[in-house]
């Protein structure tokens, strides 16, 4: 059974400004120092590691939407507790926590990327270490009225198999890619979350 009140209340402030809060602002602005911070160090594999996660999240929040519009509910929403929706699964403190996510965990991996724990990779292992870690927190959070599992059979196992393991296995594996493909991937992939806002946003209206 699905949740059409969480629904509902999600799209009454879906992009609205009434919900607003000045810290938006601050938030933003400390997202942006943790970037300039890392771009005046060159540590380019932590801000690849940010950026794919980032763009990742974006592809998987803008598929959550399509379902909703498709369906009539999304899989996840945020009905309130935030200061602006901007997709019917994510406002924008989340958003912006997830732009540093990739950022700050890739900090964690060893050196060497071909180094085997328990005889697996360890990109793959930290990458499960951190779904897990996350799909977790997020068993909280459904407990709270800010972030409603609006199926029954939505809840931290599918998140953490199809949602956690591929934001981390990105964030990871862009950690070590060369330059040229980082850029080509992670711009591609961004390429793809702005014309789908555009289209199913923008001008379609959907999300």
């Amino acid at each position: 059974m699905n949740n059409p009140e969480a629904t509902n209340q999600a799209l009454s402030i879906l992009r609205q400004g009434h919900p607003f809060q000045w810290y938006f602002i601050p938030l933003f602005a400390f997202v942006v120092y943790i970037y300039i911070g890392e771009i005046e160090k060159k540590n380019w594999k932590q801000i690849a590691a940010g950026l794919a996660l980032y763009a990742t999240h974006w592809f998987f929040e803008i598929l959550n939407a399509l379902i909703q519009h498709w369906s009539g509910h999304a899989l996840w929403t945020v009905p309130t507790g935030t200061s602006f929706l901007l997709l019917v699964g994510v406002g924008w403190e989340l958003s912006m926590m997830f732009a540093v996510a990739g950022l700050i965990f890739s900090k964690l991996l060893p050196a060497d990327p071909a180094l085997k724990i328990l005889g697996i990779n360890n990109r793959i292992v930290f990458a499960l270490g951190n779904a897990a870690f996350f799909s977790i927190f997020e068993i909280f959070l459904a407990r709270t009225p800010a972030f409603v599992w609006v199926y029954p059979w939505w809840g931290s196992l599918p998140v953490f198999i199809t949602v956690y393991i591929p934001f981390f296995l990105m964030a990871n594996f862009a950690h070590d890619w060369k330059p040229r493909v980082q850029r080509l991937v992670i711009g591609s992939l961004f390429a793809v979350d702005a014309l789908a806002m555009i289209l199913f946003a923008g001008i379609l209206g959907w999300i």
